[in-house]
């Protein structure tokens, strides 16, 4: 028997092909700019307008130095940016409460009277110590540290205070001692503190209305001595002008007597100023002779020349 025969394909030998992708390069390209761009996003920081940033290296922790605004080169996966706001900011203590605050200050006055008091704080973070704020407080100083001393100095002030001073004269009296107070926390927090505003200062309503009640019966007083002030002016003014009114009448008589005087003697010293006096008193239109000479007789020469007018007429 013969053996069946099979029909084997003749194979002949073709060139082998690369099994590589043929796009390789322009993925290990496109990987080494992904690469690229992850370290450079990671060695570049730019700090925003109004910010300060404070670095911490995982190698020697936060750094002195702040950042200021503008690009900054970090270490790459090493040094990573804290930014803070430098710019005003402020704390409201008030009876309508926000973020988790716990509302108005309740303080007591001097004499023990309740005082509700809204109050708003404005301050800043200290740029050149924003490092070692960082590293002391962090980022949440605002409950730490500026709400609790802000509701501390504010009772300490109005415990000095009486309640109708401080809802009047003594405002800005207040207000000046819990500025002082507060900078000194602030500072040693490395705060810088701008104001702190006294908004609004309640009391009870009957304390009020008899603190009203004090205040006018005070200006009363103070218009009656008011009045009683211009009255005494008034005496004293017309006391002063009738003593200046008799001193003038007193001049006035001590120079008229003076005057009498003064001309008796002339005319003792000098007889001729009596004929010299009479003849000035006499009218201009009478015409008059004095016999003689040295004596004190007066002769009207008009009398003497009524006859020959009337005999000369016809």
């Amino acid at each position: 028997m013969t053996e069946p025969r099979v029909n084997v394909p003749e194979t002949r030998d073709r060139p082998r092909t690369s099994l590589r992708p043929p796009g390789r390069p322009a993925a290990l390209l496109v990987g080494g700019l992904l690469v690229a761009a992850v370290i450079v996003s990671q060695g570049v920081k730019v700090i925003p307008a109004g910010y300060v940033g404070v670095v911490f290296s995982s190698f020697s922790g936060v750094k002195s130095r702040p950042l200021q605004e503008g690009i900054h080169l970090l270490v790459p996966f090493v040094d990573r940016v804290n930014l803070y706001d430098a710019r005003l900011q402020e704390v409201t203590l008030a009876h309508t409460t926000q973020d988790g605050d716990e509302g108005a200050i309740r303080a007591r006055s001097k004499e023990g009277l309740d005082i509700t008091a809204d109050v708003t704080v404005q301050f800043r973070v200290d740029r050149a110590k924003a490092a070692t704020l960082h590293k002391e407080l962090g980022r949440d100083y605002l409950r730490t540290v500026i709400r609790p001393q802000v509701r501390s100095k504010v009772r300490d002030a109005i415990g000095q205070f009486g309640a109708a001073d401080i809802i009047s004269s003594k405002r800005q009296e207040v207000e000046a001692s819990i500025t002082t107070e507060l900078r000194k926390i602030f500072e040693r927090n490395n705060l810088i503190l701008d104001s702190v505003l006294l908004r609004e200062l309640r009391i009870p309503d009957s304390i009020a209305k008899a603190i009203e009640q004090k205040q006018a019966a005070e200006q009363q007083v103070a218009v009656e001595r008011n009045r009683l002030q211009q009255s005494t002016i008034s005496a004293q003014r017309a006391v002063v002008e009738a003593e200046g009114s008799a001193k003038a009448s007193v001049a006035r008589a001590r120079g008229e007597a003076e005057a009498l005087s003064l001309r008796g003697r002339a005319l003792r010293e000098n007889p001729q100023l009596i004929q010299l006096t009479v003849a000035e008193k006499l009218s201009p239109g009478i015409q008059t002779v004095m016999l003689p000479s040295t004596g004190n007789f007066l002769l009207d020469v008009g009398t003497l020349t009524q006859p020959a007018k009337a005999a000369a007429k016809p």
